[in-house]
């Protein structure tokens, strides 16, 4: 395991609030971005990045200035976010290197891919605190992860020559002619084998999908030791992911970093619809996840 060294852990520390938990909102999302503005392809296809920077912005400033960071992309958010004053000085910024979508190997695996140019030097200059890398990986199946581990590889080296804070996030996938239930049998393993495979390449801040029980989750926080993991929401409805933290936080999770959940139903191509269910709906979502991780760590604290 490779401990963060001191600069790396000053970035940690600012991405969590005052309790030392996580509490990152997540809005680096480009294309599902577009999908949750339109169900229309054709009104997709016209949504400009500047209109994505606008919703960002938007969920920047109702939902990430009551949280202790906000995780965006360097294409439609930055450096506007900073340049005009949208972020709040007291919440940390996360950069995040993947582009939207992937490519496919002939053989059906989920090849990852970067956005061009977005060094750990660029993540700098935009005045980050760190940044974030999200690949693919199925855990069983080796051959599906080459092309994904030597980008992770060349990223973390990246950011270890800068010293700068590097979030490492992974999500697994369905192979080609794998059925439902197959996948669904396989997932918690997948996750918690993901995460092994992120901790021997050197992360040292974990964002992973809910591992699937209880017993999945202790195995992750067992395994990585003194890294750090978050859980991720992955588009699940508000319920759902209020109790999948509370049994990730219950297993050894050090946080959350939730997009999705929070705000999925309430952007839209009218930014006074997005800014009104943003403050009626979100807000108050984002209290009861805070809520949660307020407790846990309470009774960590009281049992040390």
């Amino acid at each position: 395991m490779t401990a963060m060294t001191t600069a790396e852990r000053r970035g940690y520390q600012q991405i969590c609030a005052d309790d030392g938990a996580m509490m990152v909102i997540a809005c680096d999302q480009r294309g599902g971005m577009r999908t949750l503005l339109s169900a229309d392809p054709e009104v997709q296809k016209q949504i400009s990045n500047d209109v994505l920077g606008n919703t960002k912005a938007d969920i920047t400033r109702y939902l990430a200035s009551k949280a202790s960071c906000v995780l965006v992309d360097p294409i439609c958010a930055v450096p506007q976010l900073v340049d005009h004053g949208v972020l709040d000085r007291h919440t940390a910024l996360l950069i995040g290197l993947d582009a939207s979508g992937w490519d496919t190997s002939p053989e059906g695996y989920r090849l990852s891919k970067l956005v061009d140019g977005i060094t750990a030097r660029r993540v700098r200059k935009l005045g980050a605190t760190g940044g974030k890398i999200m690949i693919y990986l199925r855990s069983d199946t080796p051959a599906a992860n080459a092309h994904n581990l030597r980008i992770l590889d060349d990223v973390v080296t990246d950011f270890g020559r800068e010293d700068l804070l590097l979030v490492v996030e992974f999500l697994t996938y369905q192979l080609e002619g794998e059925s439902d239930d197959a996948y669904k049998a396989k997932q918690g393993e997948l996750i918690v084998g993901g995460s092994q495979i992120c901790l021997d390449h050197g992360s040292k801040v974990l964002k992973i999908p809910f591992p699937g029980s209880a017993e999945a989750c202790a195995e992750v926080t067992r395994i990585s030791g003194s890294v750090p993991w978050a859980v991720l929401s992955a588009g699940v409805n508000h319920e759902t992911f209020l109790a999948q933290v509370d049994i990730a936080m219950a297993n050894g999770a050090s946080g959350v970093i939730a997009g999705r959940a929070l705000w999925k139903d309430c952007i839209s191509l009218d930014r006074t619809v997005t800014r009104q269910k943003l403050e009626t709906l979100a807000v108050p979502r984002l209290r009861e996840i805070q809520a949660v991780i307020a407790r846990h760590r309470s009774t960590a604290a009281a049992a040390a």
